[in-house]
């Protein structure tokens, strides 16, 4: 396989083919074989109409948004499900006999499997769509619920949250691929920054409601788990109603199978049909080209590391922000759960921040290309700093509790907004491989939100408040360079990608 399969090609036809009409059935081909001329058939290749309602790119946009919706809200459900589970740590720790460091241990393990099995599993929506994943994730994710909440001891909790992570990641990374099948480049940012404020506020959004949950006595932290799966239950609920399958590749495959059916012909394929690549080579080129582009790719490699470590902050404050609160400012669970309400606060204002970028961006797309989407993203590198360390100089006992909140809500729109460019920056850049170069982005990612929370607890403790939080800080502002050397090197640095190179060459022609 010779490269990544865009999910939605649009194409000219070459002569012969059709855009869903029958042409070519007479189209004969000589083949020589032992010497012999033989007449072979030329396969006629399904493919969209013209304006063809079943292309995904020509939904309505009703439901462009509906698909949008539904689908950003399982990934608010994924986010809030790695959160929430936070704030039953104490009466879990009680009732399972176990540390809250081995409670903590629950926040990575989910983590490990959001970061680590779409690797595995990002291939499969090639051979076999991405609705049927959307049933099986949503389902397994449900289950989960159940064996965390009936485990008998913490290692079955672990468990369970390794796979619900896992079942949970295939949404992550599906929904960015389904908003990239329905939604042109060009009109492609709002859709794109609805997911990331799902996708980053959903963490806050969870521990809001869990902290209160975990001061009711007859209630606790296994009733976190059970309005979850009830909230789980409600999305699936909807999913045969909204979502539809909007992989290009597989809607063609699926109409050449019926077009074979109601003719009897052989000839209709899809190009998908053709190409003849197995599962194992797909699964194969879905675990290394991330790491690939990861290690040769500088645009890939910046941005990777710089979103890592801003997301393994923002899940550094799931342990740090109980600790400010209730040890610095006498908080309950409840009034500490409210404090996170703060990163969706964080989002929503990034998100109408990104409606000034999105117009920066159009207007600027055609002399500076992909850097158009880079503007956030420079003011977002100097900001991520400032917030780090206003949240680390806050935290004092006679500072009143708004000031520290401030520091966070600052980091938070800066880290959306670094989110929301390196998703749009590297889908522009590698176009038919931004799954992949997204993949190993998102590896790195969900390792550091699996890391950071491990160590940040004894790293407060030992350092301080305040240092521990400078320390941050510091290596953020060791990383303000990122974007502004993109956007000034950028061009140069994609011309001499062999990958990003192809996309230049596609523009052009």
């Amino acid at each position: 396989m010779g490269e990544e399969r865009p999910a939605n090609p649009h194409t000219p036809n070459s002569p012969g083919e059709s855009s869903g009409r029958v042409l070519g059935e007479k189209d004969l081909v000589e083949s020589k074989a032992f010497g012999a001329s033989i007449a072979v058939e030329k396969p006629i290749y399904v493919e969209f109409e013209d304006n063809d309602s079943r292309d995904p790119r020509n939904f309505s946009s009703r439901r462009k948004w509906a698909i949008t919706i539904h689908a950003s809200a399982s990934t608010l459900l994924a986010a809030s499900t790695a959160g929430a589970y936070t704030m039953g740590a104490q009466s879990m720790c009680a009732e399972l006999s176990c540390t809250h460091f081995q409670a903590t241990i629950g926040i990575s393990m989910y983590t490990l499997g959001f970061g680590v099995v779409p690797l595995v599993t990002a291939s499969l929506s090639e051979e076999f769509g991405r609705q049927p994943l959307y049933y099986i994730s949503a389902g397994g994710f449900l289950a989960m619920f159940i064996l965390i909440a009936l485990a008998p001891n913490i290692q079955a909790v672990l468990l369970g949250r390794f796979l619900q992570g896992a079942f949970g990641s295939t949404w992550a990374t599906m929904v960015a691929g389904s908003i990239s099948d329905i939604w042109s480049p060009e009109h492609r940012g709002k859709p794109m920054a609805i997911f990331s404020v799902a996708s980053l506020g959903g963490t806050g959004f969870g521990i809001l409601y869990a902290g209160w949950i975990e001061m009711n006595s007859h209630l606790r932290w296994k009733w976190i788990e059970w309005i979850q799966m009830i909230l789980t239950a409600t999305y699936i609920v909807f999913l045969p109603i909204i979502m539809r399958e909007t992989r290009t590749s597989i809607i063609l495959r699926n109409m050449a199978r019926k077009r074979r059916k109601e003719t009897g012909s052989l000839r209709y394929k899809a190009r998908i049909e053709d190409e003849g690549v197995h599962m194992k080579q797909l699964i194969w080129i879905s675990v290394t080209r991330p790491v690939v582009l990861l290690i040769t790719e500088p645009l890939v490699t910046s941005f990777s590391l710089w979103i890592a470590f801003a997301w393994g902050v923002t899940y550094a404050l799931l342990e740090s922000i109980p600790l400010v609160f209730q040890n610095l400012h006498h908080f309950n669970t409840g009034q500490t759960g409210s404090v996170f309400i703060t990163i969706f606060i964080g989002c929503v204002a990034g998100y109408f921040l990104n409606g000034y970028q999105e117009k920066l961006y159009q207007h600027n797309y055609a002399l500076r290309g992909p850097e158009a989407r880079l503007y956030g993203a420079c003011f977002a590198a100097i900001s991520l700093p400032v917030g780090m360390f206003i949240y680390a100089w806050t935290s004092f006992s006679f500072v009143h509790w708004i000031a520290p909140v401030i520091g966070i809500f600052v980091l938070i729109l800066s880290t959306y907004i670094i989110f929301v460019a390196v998703f749009t920056y590297l889908a522009d850049s590698y176009g038919p491989y931004a799954s992949s170069a997204l993949a190993g982005q998102s590896m790195c990612r969900n390792l550091a939100a699996m890391a950071f929370p491990l160590f940040t607890t004894p790293m407060f403790t030992k350092l301080g408040y305040q240092w521990a939080g400078t320390l941050f800080a510091c290596i953020a502002t060791l990383m303000i360079p990122i974007p502004y050397v993109l956007f000034r090197y950028g061009p140069s640095i994609r011309s001499h990608s062999k990958f990003s190179r192809k996309v230049i060459e596609n523009t052009d022609t």
